[in-house]
């Protein structure tokens, strides 16, 4: 199988903590070619949607240890075109380039996309767990999406709560979520000010999340991970002391989790409209049994649950991407031999 993973440099990849890496790796162990670029190397060339790649280069020995899979690496670097690919894994941190998936966009007919554009689209910012409807809304926390300061400020003084969430639209990695008190209203507007910006006609404005915070947020998260619409991993996120953010990156812990059964549930509710969408892998996180974020770009924690639990969740990844390509090549290959069929009967007259 022919592999593709878009990605960022991998000179910027942690081997030790990197879910993309053990992807990759999963991959070339079992053989398959495997090429990785960037957003910044894909190309038109005559109408056709090229990347400029870097192929592994099949050394004789590849190693268990991802530090030394890393470190001893050889790559050919050749521009391919992206039809050629049997998958296409995106791996790219957000934000989402709107022009990067243009150039996809001309080859998903021919190549299994994972997640798929439109699903990438649509879920790619924070508002898409407010698209879920019906029963699923129990496990959605309220959400509202503004640049309208005063609309913003009224929703924070109806709301029930002592307290809520604020956070930018397009942040990424726990990057400026705070949480704001009704007791501190004042600094609220100013807030409002710093995080919506632009001039005074709205011009150059960002939106900002302003949602009902979830009991239980102190103690942390669950980063739940979502293949083909199943939980296959999971692991409880703390944040370090005085922090209200339990991402990784600002300093959180993590710990073993076993799913509650609210969770379960929620992943049952949810499972299906991801798949609809195209959303293969995905990362959510969820505080309290509500789901606060659904990740689509470059989901992580692969390395750390492995690490809980002693599993190793690339394999189940790998398999179901292989699955899918197999059902698709049986398809061309009924497909052709009926036209086969059609043709012969057609030549015998």
């Amino acid at each position: 199988m022919k592999i593709c993973f878009i990605m960022y440099p991998w000179e910027r990849v942690e081997p030790e903590t990197d879910s993309t890496i053990r992807l990759i790796h999963e991959s070339v162990s079992r053989g398959h070619t495997v090429a990785i670029t960037t957003i910044n190397n894909l190309t038109i060339r005559d109408s056709i949607a090229m990347g400029f790649c870097d192929v592994f280069v099949n050394t004789a020995k590849i190693p268990d240890n991802m530090v030394s899979f890393y470190n001893k690496a050889e790559f050919k670097r050749v521009q391919l075109p992206l039809a050629g690919f049997d998958a296409i894994f995106m791996r790219a941190n957000p934000p989402l380039d709107p022009l990067a998936m243009n150039f996809l966009d001309s080859v998903r007919a021919d190549t299994f996309i994972l997640n798929d554009i439109d699903g990438l689209r649509i879920a790619n910012n924070k508002i898409y767990t407010a698209s879920f409807e019906g029963t699923a809304k129990e496990f959605i926390p309220a959400t509202h999406v503004s640049k309208n300061k005063e609309y913003l400020e009224r929703i924070f003084d109806e709301s029930p709560g002592d307290k809520m969430i604020l956070k930018p639209l397009d942040g990424f990695g726990g990057r400026g979520v705070i949480v704001v008190e009704k007791r501190a209203k004042q600094s609220f507007r100013s807030l409002l000010e710093f995080y919506i910006g632009g001039d005074e006609h709205g011009r150059g404005s960002n939106y900002v999340i302003l949602q009902e915070y979830v009991e239980g947020a102190d103690e942390g998260d669950v980063r739940i991970l979502m293949l083909n619409g199943e939980p296959i991993g999971a692991m409880k996120r703390i944040p370090a002391k005085d922090e209200v953010r339990a991402n990784v990156h600002a300093g959180g812990k993590v710990v073993k989790h076993k799913l509650t059964e609210q969770e379960k549930a929620l992943c049952k509710h949810i499972g299906p409209k991801l798949v609809r969408d195209g959303l293969y892998f995905v990362g959510i996180d969820v505080i309290g049994g509500k789901l606060i974020e659904v990740n689509v770009l470059s989901p992580g924690g692969i390395s750390r649950i492995n690490r809980l639990n002693r599993t190793k969740l690339q394999v189940q990844v790998v398999d179901f991407i292989e699955s899918v390509v197999q059902a698709k090549e049986v398809i061309t290959r009924r497909k052709n031999q009926f036209r086969q069929t059609i043709e012969d009967a057609h030549a015998h007259h």
